[in-house]
């Protein structure tokens, strides 16, 4: 028997980003754009698929102007779909989020040791999970008022002890503003600030991925020697197909990135809200495994 190249992936996320629920449901700046529409039909597919990931991952904005009814559809729609998928969820702050409101809304009143507090609700939300032997962590690029981004040395300071003692299988980075060059030209007003910074403290640690959203479209790098995924929106997507320097948001091109942990590498897939008509012939699950076994291909085992 051949056995494949790599084995079946230890870990499985989904990275949705930029939902941005308005305060009441409505189109999103005078367009066609039903980001609730989106959102939830983004879900019940993945709910459909069968797909049993170990969370949903979200990297801000995930409401459009930080309304508490905003929060409260989001848990609406978020929650009973990764009941139903038997998964976790993880929410990060992004710019056009309010971090009171977020953390009354979406129960985030924890913040983990050593993060200073000062502020009150209105602190930087961080947090540290784990799957397993892989940590999550989040940290909060938002400038209140602003937005672009920024890490102040706070957390710079808890990221770097954080990151002192290695996860045995890694860490994966979350952050809204990408640690990467933006293809936007009017984007550079709204980037990640001080990337050095940043940059030095991660240079050298376990990260193995870092999740970003924040510009509408999926977009893949490197920063400090480590790969960056960044997810399109599921609210509205951008148009990249303009002339250079020019900016388009569009009702289109909406969609989500899966993630794929393996031993020795990390993919990240990107996916359309939009379903078109079969090309070819669809094959089921139970199908391919039989045609896979049927030319004496057996799955590798992880370890």
């Amino acid at each position: 028997m051949i056995l494949t190249e790599h084995p079946r992936p230890s870990h499985t996320f989904v990275h949705i980003s930029d939902t941005h629920l308005p305060g009441e449901r409505s189109p999103l700046y005078g367009s066609g754009a039903d980001a609730d529409h989106n959102l939830s039909l983004m879900l019940d597919r993945l709910v459909a698929s069968g797909l049993k990931p170990d969370a949903l991952l979200l990297t801000g904005d995930l409401t459009d102007r930080g309304d508490a009814s905003a929060y409260q559809r989001l848990r609406e729609l978020v929650e009973p779909a990764a009941e139903a998928l038997g998964c976790e969820v993880v929410w990060a702050a992004g710019n056009h989020d309010d971090r009171g409101a977020m953390r009354a809304e979406l129960g985030l009143s924890g913040a983990p040791a050593g993060v200073p507090r000062a502020g009150g609700s209105q602190a930087p939300i961080t947090e540290v999970r784990w799957f397993g032997d892989l940590r999550v962590i989040v940290v909060d690029s938002t400038v209140p008022g602003e937005h672009w981004g920024a890490l102040d040395e706070d957390q710079l300071a808890w990221l770097r002890r954080e990151l002192a003692t290695p996860a045995p299988a890694g860490t994966l980075l979350l952050i809204h503003h990408p640690p990467l060059p933006t293809v936007l030209d009017l984007a550079v007003t709204v980037e990640l600030r001080d990337q050095p910074r940043l940059a030095s403290v991660l240079r050298g640690s376990d990260v193995r991925a870092i999740l970003s959203g924040h510009v509408h479209h999926p977009s893949f790098g490197t920063f400090a020697g480590i790969p960056v995924a960044v997810a399109s929106s599921s609210a509205y997507g951008q148009d990249l197909a303009q002339p250079p320097g020019a900016t388009r948001g569009q009702d289109a091109a909406q969609g989500y990135n899966l993630v794929h942990v393996y031993a020795d590498t990390i993919v990240h897939s990107a996916v359309s809200l939009e379903w078109g008509a079969d090309v070819g012939e669809p094959v089921a699950a139970d199908e391919a495994g039989r045609r896979i076994a049927g030319v004496g291909i057996g799955w590798r085992e992880r370890g």
